[in-house]
């Protein structure tokens, strides 16, 4: 395909003009051509900048015509608003006449800001799905059941007892990662945002509880914090955060909990945004499932470069991971309470230089399955 005739797909497959095998065709190729990944993105971002430029100059045309209208009609005299003092003059002895323009200038602009907010890439739930894990239900009222009895045994014996832990109901989970070696962690935010009770497993299938200390679900990141006095964690962390963006078709890996132990993944990063051109996250290419949401992101140095959190239902492989500058920015507004105003974040990772198995031995105790009720 020439670059013309591939510029034409592009454009047919943005404005949904293909039909069905058409854009399955086109979205294979999508996936296994970065470089055509790439050109979508990029033209789509292309596409709704040329839109907002176009409504922008219909909007100063309608303010000129306005302008030109109310000269014509001699409520207005533009000669006498030339020099330093047509502010004023203005201000004096057309004191109804502006209002009135300001007026129509207003309801001008919010009709074009509504035009563009409508033309803006916003989430479609239809189109993305987050990458948080269910938990089956059935299995959960067994473990109460069998709880419970066990319970009345202990009540018939030696008289009524506390209400057990392990009688919480998870509902929903995913995965998360230590930012420090006191117990900060980081996950999505739809993960626990509303949870009343977290308790997070390390991969040895210890468990522990936990709360949340920042919420930001503007740009789906939680920090959570481990509170419990079973966990210890003396060494440091050996991976660093990325303040930076990374680069197109650099190689990544995952680890995650989309199932009851570690899942590794790998992949590449293709493209530098998000669903629909989102500037807030990035796409990669890997292997995503219900469970990897808020798993880290590593690049070959041991960084973490983003926090996986979604994938479209439409597009195969296509995964979103919000960017780790991100992390930064949660912690800053985190470190405005007092408590949390030494928090310090790895600076260099100590993984630069291995292979993928001993980076993977020496970053899995760090990486913990989330689960809240």
């Amino acid at each position: 395909m020439d670059d013309i005739t591939i510029l034409d797909a592009v454009e047919r497959y943005i404005r949904g003009e293909m039909n069905p095998d058409e854009r399955l065709h086109f979205e294979n190729l999508r996936k296994t051509n970065p470089d055509i990944d790439q050109l979508v993105v990029e033209h789509t971002l292309f596409l709704q900048q040329m839109n907002r430029f176009g409504e922008w100059k219909k909007f100063k045309q309608g303010l000129h015509d306005t302008h030109n209208s109310l000269t014509e009609q001699g409520t207005i005299n533009s000669d006498k608003l030339k020099g330093k003092a047509k502010v004023v003059y203005l201000w004096k002895r057309y004191k109804r006449v502006t209002a009135i323009a300001a007026c129509i200038a207003g309801v001008t602009a919010l009709a074009i800001s509504t035009l563009i907010w409508s033309m803006s890439p916003k989430p479609d739930n239809e189109k993305l799905q987050d990458l948080s894990r269910e938990f089956n239900k059935i299995k959960s009222e067994q473990v109460r059941q069998k709880t419970d009895v066990n319970k009345l045994k202990d009540q018939i014996q030696s008289g009524p007892t506390t209400t057990n832990t392990a009688q919480i109901e998870f509902k929903s989970g995913g995965t998360g990662f230590l930012i420090d070696n006191k117990g900060l962690m980081i996950t999505n935010a739809h993960v626990v945002k509303n949870s009343r009770n977290i308790r997070v497993f390390n991969i040895k299938g210890e468990r522990f509880n936990a709360f949340v200390v920042k919420l930001d679900m503007a740009r789906d990141v939680a920090i959570i914090k481990i509170d419990d006095d079973n966990f210890k964690l003396s060494a440091p962390l050996p991976y660093s955060i990325r303040k930076t963006t990374s680069d197109i078709a650099e190689p990544i890996f995952t680890l995650g909990y989309p199932r009851d132990e570690i899942v590794y993944g790998e992949g590449y990063l293709s493209a530098e945004t998000g669903f629909n051109g989102d500037t807030l996250s990035c796409q990669i290419t890997v292997p995503a499932n219900p469970g990897n949401s808020g798993g880290p992101i590593f690049n070959h140095n041991g960084e973490v470069i983003g926090i996986l959190s979604a994938k479209e239902t439409q597009t195969e492989g296509a995964v979103f991971a919000i960017q780790s500058k991100y992390i930064y920015k949660a912690l800053d507004e985190l470190k405005k309470n007092s408590i949390y105003q030494n928090v310090k974040v790895p600076a260099k990772s100590t993984l630069d230089g291995l292979d993928k198995v001993q980076q993977v031995k020496k970053i899995r105790d760090y990486v913990f399955m989330v689960k809240g009720d």
